[in-house]
């Protein structure tokens, strides 16, 4: 039985949306759907959590090396707080290096997804730095996660282009105006699914 880790922030917690919809759950359950034997996830995350927090907490959870999956998505708090674009590369290459320890050192176990753009949801609109000015932010944190995930060799999603497509649909966005909702999910996990059947697969 492969077991997965997932690290992140609300969009991995799945704030505004039930736990059975959080995009690791529906993910997990996807590859069973494939065939691939997967325990529940294990989700270290929570609303809020930048780089640093996220950090914080999994030292503090004593979380031992041996996934078969790790996932990693995290960043949009550092963007929204306004956390120099030089501290998150930091902190995240930190981060993606506990994510290959915890995969047993393989880094070619290990699944990054780029942090979506909230500049399109309605939440945005109420920001004094504008949609455009976050989509931008969004997009340069982004640059680096992807510049790093390249850099060590991981298992990279984009899922920046698709959040904007599906914020501008009707019930993609759940009811705080912000996170996705469970459809939007879906979508991740669609996205995310062939790079995971990828790497569980030749371990099955």
């Amino acid at each position: 039985m492969n077991s997965y880790l997932a690290l992140g922030d609300s969009f991995t917690i799945g704030e505004a949306v039930p736990e059975t919809a959080r995009w690791p759950v529906r993910l997990a359950a996807r590859l069973e759907e494939a065939g691939i034997p997967l325990e529940p996830p294990r989700i270290v995350a929570r609303t809020g959590w930048t780089t640093t927090e996220l950090a914080g907490a999994i030292a503090a959870a004593g979380i031992e090396p041996g996934y078969e999956l790790v996932s990693l998505l995290i960043g949009v708090n550092d963007q929204y707080r306004g956390l120099d674009l030089e501290v998150y590369r930091r902190e995240f290459a930190g981060l993606l290096e506990q994510a290959v320890h915890f995969a047993g050192g393989d880094p070619g176990r290990v699944l990054v997804l780029s942090i979506p753009d909230w500049g399109a949801t309605p939440f945005a609109a109420k920001d004094p730095r504008g949609p455009e000015a976050i989509t931008a932010e969004v997009a340069a944190f982004n640059a680096v996660n992807r510049a790093e995930s390249a850099r060590v060799g991981v298992a990279y999603v984009d899922i920046f282009p698709l959040s904007q497509g599906a914020y501008a649909e009707l019930g993609m966005i759940a009811g705080d105006g912000l996170h996705p909702s469970a459809e939007q999910y879906a979508l991740w996990v669609e996205a995310a699914l062939p790079a995971a059947m990828e790497i569980l697969g030749r371990r099955k």
